[in-house]
């Protein structure tokens, strides 16, 4: 059966993911700071946490997790921390690449892994998974079926917007790479302000 009001869903997913967050803010950084091909893997990574995200919420703890938000406030302040973590490697990045390029170089499991840590102990994504993507299955038929195709529409969506957002910081850094450490600097301060905006925004 078709998911309950799909075009609404896609509306919705569609506004999320044009208003930028950490995770943007962190493909947008990566496609500065390492090129766009690099930052491909940052969004794989934000994807496949999104996935697991969607199938333990909706499937396993979502009850759990609206009775007890002291766990959406644990992950909040992780997530708070890994931004944070993040923005000082952003800082730091150019400047021991100057030093010593080769040892610097982040592999290809870091960027997913930022990708994949950010969106994974984002409380906001799981409020979303547990509260308004469930409104859109109706579990008296087939709602595994439904299941898949909101959660394809949603990481399809997420990946295809999340690219956009690097497509149009690769353009920007054509010029901008001419002064890489106030590039870093730009990248940091936003990772901070996002951090510091969830920690007063977000409460459980």
């Amino acid at each position: 059966m078709f998911p309950t009001d799909f075009f609404i869903f896609l509306q919705i997913i569609l506004f999320m993911f044009i208003t930028p967050g950490p995770p943007r803010v962190v493909i947008v950084s990566h496609t500065l700071n390492y090129g766009l091909s690099r930052s491909i893997w940052t969004a794989l990574g934000d994807i496949t946490a999104n996935f697991f995200q969607g199938v333990v919420v909706v499937f396993f703890i979502g009850t759990l997790l609206s009775d007890n938000p002291q766990i959406l406030s644990s992950l909040k302040w992780a997530g708070i921390i890994y931004l944070i973590y993040l923005a000082y490697d952003t800082l730091n990045s150019k400047i021991k690449l100057k030093r010593n390029k080769q040892k610097n170089l982040k592999s290809t499991f870091s960027f997913f892994k930022d990708g994949f840590l950010v969106a994974g102990l984002s409380p906001k994504s799981i409020i979303f998974f547990g509260t308004i993507f469930t409104s859109f299955i109706n579990f008296s038929s087939n709602y595994f079926a439904q299941f898949f195709i909101l959660i394809f529409t949603y990481v399809t969506l997420d990946f295809l917007t999340l690219m956009v957002y690097g497509l149009a910081a690769n353009k920007v850094s054509i010029w901008l790479k001419g002064n890489p450490k106030f590039l870093n600097t730009i990248s940091a301060c936003v990772l901070i302000f996002i951090a510091i905006y969830v920690a007063l925004s977000q409460n459980y």
